[in-house]
């Protein structure tokens, strides 16, 4: 068995594991810098779970922030027939890329 986490940050929940890479929602760190996501919903130790209800409290996944960027663009086409209505309009979501270096709790 192994150590996983699952945390929340950005509205999302992401299930981690140490030596991991996860895209989140961009948070306002620089590349290289050390955080702690202490919104931990679930940890596993070698199948002893523990479910924090929302969260568990003292219990910390620490990360390191790889970098800030943007994803692909995604093109929004909206058309409707018979009347010339047309609108086209791009997106692109940014992220941030954390690699997983710890987890306590």
């Amino acid at each position: 068995m192994t150590t996983y986490a699952i945390v929340q940050t950005g509205g999302k929940q992401y299930l981690v594991h140490e030596g991991d890479t996860i895209r989140v929602e961009t948070l306002p760190y620089e590349e290289g810098e050390s955080i702690e996501l202490s919104d931990v919903r679930l940890i596993s130790h070698d199948g002893d779970v523990t479910v924090g209800t929302p969260s568990i409290s003292k219990a910390k996944v620490a990360a390191k922030v790889l970098g800030n960027a943007k994803d692909k663009k995604v093109i929004i086409f909206k058309y409707k027939s018979k009347t010339r209505n047309r609108r086209k309009q791009g997106h692109r979501q940014g992220f941030s890329e954390l690699r997983i270096t710890g987890i306590q709790g």
